[in-house]
């Protein structure tokens, strides 16, 4: 297993924005009267609802990395 300070930051973000894809991908194709139950719910929402559900999000997605880094 490959240490951390050996795998390319440019790796780690494709790899990274690879498994975005295939998660949102997966989500549309499994689901997508939900998802579009979803984006038409999130089109209600306001500005500051918006923003706070990105912060947290952003926060949770930092966090998982950290660990996911962490156990490598």
């Amino acid at each position: 297993m490959r240490m951390f300070s050996q795998i390319s930051p440019l790796a780690l973000f494709l790899a990274a924005l690879g498994l975005w894809f295939l998660m949102e991908g997966l989500a549309y194709a499994v689901a997508p009267d939900a998802m579009k139950r979803f984006l038409d719910w999130a089109a209600r929402l306001g500005v500051p609802e918006i923003r706070s559900a990105g912060l947290w999000t952003a926060a949770m997605g930092a966090i998982f990395l950290y660990v996911a880094l962490r156990l490598i």
